[in-house]
């Protein structure tokens, strides 16, 4: 049975679906739409998407998608490791500026539940990392935000030895507090 824990923002979950294995292997369930709704969560996928990372150290985000297409994401590992985190920057939200994170390995299995309204990162903990992740909006370049990694008001304690692989994009993301007003 899939197991979901609710983390330091209850929103925010992470999903250990049960492997079953034997000498051949194993064989694991990575998305039931009946366990989401069984958990009270609404999400309807609508793409699937896999990134590479070539090196330790790659920190992709902080990122999300603006309304009309706000899009939560289950991420996933295939390969390596991460340090995956989830920022609520819904504006009048109780717990905006807060986050919750989770390490998530391939070996392991798990997921987290990232959704809409929360910006979304991660970095690398291993090279040559392989991840999927299900969203439920389409991607709409026009509608990107983001915020930046190591903003001080954050204070994410991202898991790095010396300075991260990042886009030039990423480097130059708007701090929380300059964010201005976004819908969801």
């Amino acid at each position: 049975m899939t197991t979901i824990t609710p983390l330091a923002l209850a929103e925010v979950l992470l999903i250990t679906p049960k492997r079953h294995g034997d000498a051949r292997g194993w064989f694991t369930e990575t998305w039931s739409k009946r366990v989401f709704d069984e958990a009270g969560v609404a999400a309807d996928f609508v793409q699937d998407n896999q990134a590479f990372n070539a090196r330790k150290g790659t920190l992709r985000g902080l990122h999300f998608q603006k309304a009309p297409h706000p899009q939560a994401k289950l991420v996933r590992v295939l390969k390596g490791a991460i340090w995956d985190v989830g920022v609520d920057v819904r504006p009048g939200s109780p717990t905006y500026g807060q986050w919750a994170a989770a390490t998530l390995t391939a070996d392991g299995g798990e997921q987290i539940f990232i959704p809409r309204g929360f910006a979304h990162g991660y970095v690398t903990l291993e090279d040559d990392t392989m991840l999927a992740y299900k969203v439920d909006g389409l991607y709409a370049p026009d509608r990107e935000g983001g915020v930046l990694w190591n903003d001080p008001d954050l204070a994410l304690p991202w898991p790095l030895e010396g300075e991260p692989v990042l886009s030039d994009k990423d480097r130059v993301l708007p701090r929380l507090k300059d964010l201005g007003p976004v819908e969801f």
